[in-house]
């Protein structure tokens, strides 16, 4: 695939639709473009679609054989959704940190970063550890885990947990980072680390992150999209959603009119 310039569209979406059993739409008709090398926040209520429409883009909903997926999802121009693409590759390029950190508590933080490595089929003990420390390093860990690698990845705090977690999406090199609420279960000075290693990192991966935190968005986004019911309402560059929106709903939202 190409390597997009900085800022062009590195995703897109067309009429993305996410329907659970006959009649129940998760989203609906879902068309944005996602820039490359850039943060693009999702915002809106619970229960808008924001996470429904995260997943699709690495197509996680294929794991529930209820869901059809209508309409594309296209990374530099292909369609994940084509019968000839394999899911296994499209999550390879496009990682996914969830909301709760998820490391393998049992495993050492060295295994943790190496799983997806291994499971691509890198066994070299070199490349293994320069990739490990990569990674780690990307995700501002690696000073405080490089002496105790063998350690239990459950043994590190909460918000060591989920910078384990990114550098574990990133060991693969991935081209976009999918990022469901992140910070939701942290505590606020870990809520500011992961904030700035979000920023750091849009310099090598694209990054799409759901938040309900509205300061977040402002803080670590370069565009925000606003869903409400299923639907994309507008998505524009930060600033203009939050100083200037073009649809009632948006200010209605921001002011607090509804949550």
């Amino acid at each position: 695939m190409s390597n997009p310039v900085n800022g062009s569209v590195r995703m897109e979406t067309k009429d993305l639709s996410v329907r659970y059993g006959p009649a129940i739409y998760g989203i609906q008709n879902v068309s944005m473009p996602v820039h490359a090398n850039k943060v693009t926040a999702l915002i809106g209520p619970s229960g808008c679609g924001k996470s429904t429409f995260l997943r699709a883009l690495n197509r996680m909903h294929d794991l529930n054989s209820d869901v059809e997926i209508t309409g594309q999802a296209l990374l530099d121009g292909e369609d994940i959704y084509a019968p000839q693409v394999d899911a296994v590759v499209v999550r390879r390029k496009i990682g996914m940190v969830f909301q709760k950190p998820t490391p393998f508590p049992t495993k050492s933080i060295y295994d943790n970063v190496a799983a997806g490595l291994r499971l691509v089929g890198i066994r070299k003990k070199q490349v293994l550890d320069e990739a490990v420390e990569k990674a780690l390093t990307g995700a501002a860990l690696w000073d405080e885990v490089k002496d105790r690698l063998k350690s239990p990845g459950g043994s590190l705090s909460g918000g060591q947990q989920q910078r384990l977690c990114i550098a574990r999406a990133l060991a693969v090199e991935p081209e976009v980072l999918l990022m469901d609420e992140p910070t939701s279960s942290l505590d606020p000075a870990s809520t500011l680390r992961v904030e700035s290693l979000i920023k750091q990192l849009k310099d090598q991966v694209t990054i799409i992150i759901v938040t309900h935190n509205m300061q977040q968005a402002q803080r670590v986004s370069d565009y925000t999209a606003f869903f409400f019911v299923g639907e994309l309402v507008e998505v524009s560059p930060t600033g203009t959603i939050f100083g200037s929106p073009r649809e009632e709903r948006t200010k209605e939202y921001l002011s607090g009119a509804f949550s």
